[in-house]
């Protein structure tokens, strides 16, 4: 039978942590967790939109438990602050969902001057990761989620001397490059967490074409670039739901029987119900992992290494 919301255990007592959730996967990330018993914060950079977001769920769920906290993966300090604020409040974190992200827009830098997809996608999660890794190690068996897209496969791994592209910027070529340092990051963290006999597991999801704001935002940005207008239209005219384009991620997060290192997404590539799918582009793969651990370490000037669980 085809896996559904309805399908999520009773989540009471957890505590989730999903990342982009004023809008689109995200708000229905919270949504059905929310729905699920767990408490849920809301980790946004508009505050405005997580405000109506947060209220959308109130007024579907009623006893809803959540908290929103202000999150602008551009800027390391943001991430830092906002990982404080989730810490001074839980000592275990139950669910990692990272889920926000940019799609292909035109060059510029964050706050820390990392190329803005590359940083907001990936290095942005991996700071956020690695603060909240204390309290993710003392739930009993906690779950990170990592948000990738079928555009990993037009990706190519990060080159060490040039994570940032410079003087090599394409727009989809940066996204390309960032989802596919999400899916090197949910392998390589499941590498570590199994190195260290930690009960906590890394999966990766991906949503399929859903017709959310991200689309739009791309097209916005880069004042209607034609294969964004492309996408923005076959996601508007075919795409699943926000809320069907989440179940992969959910289905990872939630899923008794899903375990470390698994990926879930549509069953017809980019449509259907949530599935396992297989882990290809298997070739050079632990030398990818390594070089972009590397990276990370190096501009976000932080560790993630799991040594004892």
């Amino acid at each position: 039978m085809a896996w559904t919301a309805n399908d999520i255990p009773s989540l009471a007592g957890r505590t989730a942590v999903v990342t982009g959730a004023n809008g689109g996967l995200g708000l229905e990330t919270a949504r059905a967790l929310a729905r699920a018993g767990a408490h849920v914060v809301m980790a946004a950079r508009d505050q405005e939109k997580a405000a109506a977001a947060e209220k959308s769920i109130r007024e579907e769920v009623a006893d809803a438990s959540l908290r929103v906290v202000p999150l602008d993966l551009g800027s390391l300090a943001s991430v830092l602050d906002a990982a404080q604020l989730v810490l001074a409040d839980h000592d275990v974190v139950d669910i990692l969902v990272n889920n926000a992200g940019v799609m292909a827009i035109p060059e510029r830098r964050t706050a820390d001057g990392f190329e803005m997809q590359l940083g907001v996608n990936h290095l942005g999660h991996f700071a956020l990761t690695a603060h909240l890794l204390p309290a993710l190690l003392r739930a009993q068996a906690a779950r990170v989620v990592s948000v990738t897209s079928t555009a990993h496969h037009m990706g190519l791994a990060i080159d060490p001397g040039n994570p940032h592209l410079e003087g090599r910027y394409g727009a989809w070529k940066a996204y390309g490059q960032s989802k596919l340092a999400n899916f090197h990051f949910g392998i390589g963290l499941q590498r570590r967490f199994e190195a260290a006999g930690a009960s906590a597991a890394s999966l990766i999801a991906h949503p399929g074409l859903s017709d959310t704001d991200l689309q739009a935002k791309s097209v916005e940005e880069t004042g209607g670039g034609f294969v964004q207008r492309l996408f923005h239209g076959l996601a508007s005219a075919t795409g699943m739901t926000a809320a069907q384009g989440a179940l992969p991620q959910l289905r990872a997060a939630t899923d008794p029987a899903a375990k470390g290192g698994e990926f879930y997404a549509p069953r017809f590539v980019n449509f259907g119900t949530p599935v396992r799918r297989p882990i290809l582009r298997r070739i050079g793969l632990e030398r990818a992992i390594e070089r972009l651990w590397r990276v990370s370490e190096r501009e976000t000037k932080l560790g993630l290494e799991i040594t004892a669980a």
